[in-house]
Parts: C-alpha cells; sequence; structure tokens
C-alpha cells in the first residue's frame, strides 16, 4: 500500500512555488502519493481541487491582503484555520501517514499535533525561511513577537520526526535553537530543473533599443533590495551609462511601490516591471540577458538563506552581481563578483560596469556558473537526500545517504584562496562614463 503525504503550504501556491512542486514530483515518482494544501491565488490558481501530474491539489480561501503586523495575523490566523478544516476532510477521505508542512510561517504544527497524537502520523519540518530572523529584517526589533517567533519556530522542530534544510546555515539552526539530532536534519538545496531552464536564442527587442540588459527575477518584498537596485539604475544613468536597461521580473508586496520610485526617479526608459510573465518568457530575458542580479540587502536573513535565482541564472550561464552574503557564496562561488555590504550603491553600480567593459570575463563566470549547476546544484542531486529524508521518518535509513544526513551536503562554502579573494582591478571601482 502506498504511503500518503500531506503538503501543506502556506505563503505560496502549486504548483507555483517550484521548491515544493519538485519536491511533490519527485516523491510522486518514489511511488508515494501526494497531496497538497495551498492557498488559491486570485487569477491563477482559483479551483478549490485539481489534479495535476498525478498530485492532489486542494485549494483554500484567503481573506483580502493587509499590510503590517495586523495582516500577517489576518492571513495566518485564516490560513490556520482552513488548514485546520480541510486537514480532517483529507484525513477522512484520502488519509495521509505524513504530514509536511512547508514555512513560514510556523504555525503548522498546530495542524499536525492531533494527527501525530491520535493516529501517530509522522511530521516533517520543510524549513524554508527563518521567520525569526525575516521579522528582524522587516521591523529591525526583538520584542515580544518576535520571541514569539522564536517560541513557534522551536515548538515546530521539537514536534518533527524529521528536518528537511534547505542549505547548511538553515541546518545548523536545526541542530542549535531546534535542538534536533543530526541523523533526523537532512539538507535539500532548492536547485534548478534543467530540462526547464534550456537557454534560447537571445531576443534583440528586450533590451530596450540598449546595447546591455541587467536582469533580475524573483519576489519582490522589501528585504529583496529592489529599492537598491534602482539607486544603482539612477546612480548608473546619472553618471552617463545610458546603455544599460534593467528588467525587474516578479512580483510581491513592494511592488506597486517600486514602480512608483520608478516614476519619482524618472527611470522609465531604463528600467521595467513586467510584473509575473510565463516560463517561456522568463526564460527569454534570462537568455538574452547580459548580467543577472541579486540585489538581496545585506542581513542576517539574506545571510542564511540560498535564494534560488542564483541558481537559475547560473543553469542559464550568466555571471551575477550581488552582495557578499554567506550563502550567496556558496552557491555561485566564482560565476559572481560580490559587492562592499557597506558602499552598497557606488559598488553595485561599479561592478555592473566592470561586466559590461569585460565580456570575457561575463563568459567565463557563466560557463562557471552553468557547470556548478550541472555537476552539483541541479535538483537532481536532491532528490536523493529527500527520499532519505521520507526513508528516515519512517524509520528505514538508505546507507549510502547516511553521512549526507550527518554531514549535512556536499555541497561546501568556497575556501578563502578561491572566490573570497578575486578582486577587480582599482581602474574598474569607478563608474565609467557612457557611450
Amino acid at each position: 500500500m502506498k504511503r500518503r503525504i500531506l503538503i501543506i503550504l502556506e505563503n505560496s501556491c502549486a504548483p507555483f512555488d517550484t521548491r515544493v512542486w519538485k519536491e511533490a514530483q519527485a516523491l510522486r515518482l518514489a511511488d508515494y502519493e501526494v497531496t497538497i494544501l495551498c492557498p488559491k491565488w486570485k487569477g491563477h490558481a482559483d479551483e478549490g481541487y485539481e489534479l495535476q501530474e498525478g498530485i492532489h491539489i486542494y485549494r483554500h480561501s484567503m481573506p483580502k491582503e493587509f499590510k503590517g503586523v495586523f495582516g500577517y495575523l489576518v492571513e495566518y490566523g485564516c490560513a490556520l484555520f482552513w488548514e485546520l478544516l480541510y486537514s480532517w476532510w483529507i484525513y477522512l477521505t484520502r488519509g495521509f501517514d505524513v504530514i509536511q508542512a512547508c514555512n513560514p510561517p510556523d504555525t503548522i504544527f498546530f495542524v499536525a499535533i492531533p494527527f501525530k497524537l491520535l493516529f501517530r502520523v509522522k511530521f516533517i519540518f520543510d524549513h524554508h525561511d527563518v521567520n525569526p530572523e525575516l521579522y528582524l529584517a522587516k521591523y529591525g526589533k526583538k520584542d515580544f513577537l518576535y520571541r514569539t517567533l522564536l517560541w513557534l519556530e522551536k515548538a515546530t522542530f521539537r514536534l518533527s520526526d524529521v528536518v528537511i534544510s534547505t542549505n547548511s546555515s538553515y541546518r545548523n539552526i536545526a541542530l542549535g535553537r531546534g535542538a534536533r539530532a543530526p541523523e533526523n536534519v537532512f539538507v535539500v538545496r532548492n536547485g534548478p530543473d534543467l530540462k526547464a531552464l534550456s537557454p534560447v536564442p537571445p531576443d534583440p527587442a528586450l533590451k530596450h533599443g540598449k546595447p546591455f540588459l541587467v536582469a533580475y527575477v524573483g519576489v519582490m518584498a522589501e528585504q529583496d533590495g529592489l529599492d537598491i537596485l534602482l539607486s544603482v539604475a539612477e546612480y548608473l544613468r546619472n553618471h552617463g551609462r545610458r546603455d544599460i536597461h534593467f528588467t525587474c521580473v516578479g512580483v510581491g508586496p513592494a511592488y506597486h511601490e517600486l514602480t512608483e520610485i520608478v516614476k519619482e526617479k524618472n527611470l522609465q526608459e531604463t528600467v521595467n516591471f513586467p510584473g509575473r510573465i510565463s516560463d517561456e518568457d522568463l526564460v527569454a530575458v534570462l537568455s538574452t540577458a547580459d548580467i543577472c542580479v541579486n540585489p538581496d540587502k545585506p542581513c542576517e536573513m539574506n545571510d542564511l538563506s540560498t535564494m534560488i535565482k542564483i541558481m537559475e541564472y547560473m543553469a542559464l550561464g550568466k555571471p551575477i552581481v550581488q552582495f557578499d552574503l554567506t550563502e550567496g557564496r556558496v552557491s555561485a562561488q566564482d560565476a559572481s563578483l560580490y559587492c562592499d555590504n557597506r558602499n552598497q550603491v557606488e559598488d553595485f553600480a561599479a561592478k555592473i560596469v566592470w561586466l559590461v567593459e569585460h565580456p570575457e570575463e561575463r563568459k567565463r563566470m557563466g560557463e562557471s556558473g552553468r557547470r556548478r549547476v550541472e555537476n552539483e546544484l541541479a535538483w537532481k542531486y536532491s532528490v536523493p537526500h529527500l527520499l532519505a529524508a521520507y526513508d528516515a521518518a519512517f524509520g528505514k535509513r538508505r546507507e549510502s545517504m547516511h553521512e549526507a544526513a550527518v554531514h549535512g551536503s556536499s555541497i561546501d562554502a568556497p575556501s578563502e584562496n578561491s572566490v573570497n579573494k578575486r578582486e577587480i582591478p582599482d581602474r574598474y571601482e569607478k563608474v565609467d562614463s557612457g557611450r
């Protein structure tokens, strides 16, 4: 009889959450029966139930989006209510042997408690975000809500049978704050699916009449640093660089505010925000880009977190500019230039200009990144770790994966003698005038 899995996802929607969808597909191919419970996305996934590729998807309603702490309480409270209701319905109609909780928030363990106590359902914590650090990045204070988030995180760790960490930094949190045993914490990196990320011929029209295109793809929230990137675009324009266009793909809480900043700074001829676009259009933009950027603000959360966009850029052979953050270096190594976390705008602009002026380095870095994804970071290398985590939850052990479970991941940080020591010659540290 097939083992049955219920994956609960709150802050995104299946199949649009690429990590959760890849996990679900991998588990289904491993002969598990998979059900996903997630919110509806208006205009994209309005159906209450859907069967896609053999995976059952149940979607619940969500309230109108509010800003601030009150908005989060309303959102999470509503989600928890529907998750409790739907989980009982799914258990009575389909059944499940495992609940996999994909945070944020760290409240899904409340759903798992009765099933774990009454029916011995296993609980796997798929640790996507460090919520206490996310709160610090947004509000900058260690108040009552911050301490509440720490407690919720600890309770989630303690209830879990197995923890899935997205990188070694998150694994260390599970071992430390979570007090989990090393053999029950598995690193499952969020690598790209190379079958879905094949480069296509560049489309000159996507450069908006400019010789060079800088591309960003991802969520647009306060901590994602798009305001810094707009300041970089303004800085370059004001210093005569009118040969570079910026395309920022994605949506998020800061999207409308960012489009207003574009108007205020009079950057309409330099920056465009196409919003959410199809996968085909996204690949076209990234294939056309000369440089890809990750302007995530330097903070503890971003320092600890692995961003899938980094590996997607690398999969398409693109050189990267980003701030000097721990997990960013672990992922990109010498496929990226790393900016000064203090002199943010000027140094980010300088790194872009240096790459613009050095096409041979762009090519070398892009090829290096592509090889790294092909040989180490692609999703196919994470699947055995995911299956080993499920084996551990059911009391089995894949001997070949035991060492990986204990030590985290084969993906290690670059040595001090490699990309940490790469520097740009002094003559390229200042922004040159445009052509």
